[in-house]
């Protein structure tokens, strides 16, 4: 199996695979509202991560306005796979800390709220970037430790979640 090989699953229907040379033969340029303009085999494609879960390694992303759910397999994935492994990825809720300094635009849930996985939990504006903390796994909101209008600090204790 080789390491610098891809498994590169689109919208569950089908499989491709890329190398990391095959990858370095694009030509990204990250534009300044978040799309990407890529040029291959000299055509264009305008790109947009609209999801991102980088634990599961799956993306929602729009290529010249048309919408795809991408999963990528590394070559632990394949391996793991291989074997007959299932990795069990059962995420229990967790404290919410925020993740850069900023200012929290607005709070979405309650304390005694149930939650999802996904759910958003606040929004918190930081390089004028409004980013929407979402809950990492179920939950219950045990206490809030924000308000909107709040500045907050890298690190900082937002929600506690049981």
């Amino acid at each position: 199996m080789d390491k610098n090989k891809y498994k590169i699953n689109v919208n569950n229907d089908s499989d491709f695979e890329l190398t990391t040379e095959q990858i370095k033969d694009f030509d990204f340029v990250k534009e300044q509202n978040g799309t990407f303009h890529i040029l291959k085999n000299n055509k264009a494609y305008r790109a947009e991560v609209i999801e991102a879960n980088y634990a599961k390694k799956t993306f929602t992303i729009k290529v010249n306005g048309n919408p795809y759910e991408i999963n990528i397999a590394d070559h632990y994935d394949q391996l793991v796979s291989q074997l007959g492994l299932a990795v069990v990825n059962t995420q229990v809720a967790s404290d919410v800390k925020a993740p850069m300094p900023g200012l929290v635009l607005g709070v979405s849930v309650e304390i005694g709220q149930e939650v999802k996985e996904g759910d958003g939990l606040l929004i918190l504006e930081a390089m004028k970037m409004e980013n929407v903390l979402k809950a990492v796994g179920d939950g219950q909101i045990k206490a809030i430790h924000t308000k909107q209008g709040e500045a907050v600090e890298k690190g900082q204790l937002l929600i506690e979640m049981e």
